[in-house]
């Protein structure tokens, strides 16, 4: 048996390229920016070198879940189109994946540079970035529900 493959076209390389360089460069932008955006505090505490591995791997994630997120904004809303949803709801899934996505830097880069004191501030980030993944979470699962029966949620 005999299988054939035919090589994408150059245009079609190119759609594909483009969210994966995205994605990358967001997420290159995200580690080397979030201090600079976000400077520590002075007089903030420090992790110690036993806990400093894990808040960078934390980071790392945050910053790859930005760039996936940006990536998503490229090419997500077309894909999110195949599913024949209404259209407010299309764009609202799309908004909600990206948010979902790319929310994690900013939130928790928030959190870092927060005085341990400030209450209303703890209370801002938590509605701003909690309530709205929850929506966007419950956003999502209804639109994939009304995609599986065919438009019926």
């Amino acid at each position: 048996m005999t299988m054939t493959t035919t090589e994408p076209s150059p245009a079609q390389a190119r759609s594909r390229l483009l969210p994966i360089a995205v994605g990358v460069l967001g997420a290159v932008a995200a580690m080397a920016l979030g201090r600079v955006i976000w400077p520590d505090p002075v007089g903030a505490p420090t992790p110690s070198a036993a806990l400093l591995p894990f808040f960078i791997v934390i980071s790392v994630v945050e910053a790859v879940s930005f760039g996936a997120g940006l990536a998503f904004a490229i090419v997500g809303l077309p894909a999110l189109r195949r599913f024949a949803q209404p259209k407010g709801m299309t764009v609202a899934a799309y908004l909600s994946i990206v948010f979902m996505l790319v929310s994690w830097w900013p939130h928790d880069n928030l959190h870092r540079v927060l005085s341990h004191h400030d209450l209303a501030g703890l209370a801002r980030i938590e509605y701003t970035f909690h309530v709205t993944s929850i929506a966007a979470a419950g956003i999502v699962g209804l639109f994939f529900l009304r995609a599986i029966r065919g438009g019926r949620a």
